[in-house]
C-alpha cells in the first residue's frame, strides 16, 4: 500500500484518468473530491461489498448468466 500526506487542495493522480483532491479535513474525516471517466464506476468500499454480495447471489440463483452460457 502506497501512503501519501496530503492537504486541502492537493490531488494524486491514479493512471492519467483518476484525480483525487483532498477538499476538506476536520478532526479525523477528510472530504475527497474524485474525478474520473464516466466509464469507472466509483463507490464506498462498503457500497461496493454489497453490490460484489448483491451479483453473487443473483449469480447463484441465475447460474446461466453469470458464466456467459445461454
Amino acid at each position: 500500500m502506497l501512503v501519501l500526506s496530503r492537504q486541502k487542495d492537493e490531488s494524486i493522480m491514479i493512471g492519467d484518468d483518476v484525480e483525487i483532491t483532498i477538499v476538506d479535513v476536520r478532526g479525523d474525516k477528510v472530504r475527497l473530491g474524485i474525478n474520473a471517466p464516466r466509464s469507472i464506476t466509483v463507490h464506498r468500499k462498503e457500497i461496493y461489498l454489497a453490490i460484489q454480495k448483491e451479483k453473487e447471489a443473483e449469480a447463484k440463483e441465475h447460474p446461466a448468466h453469470s458464466t456467459g452460457n445461454s
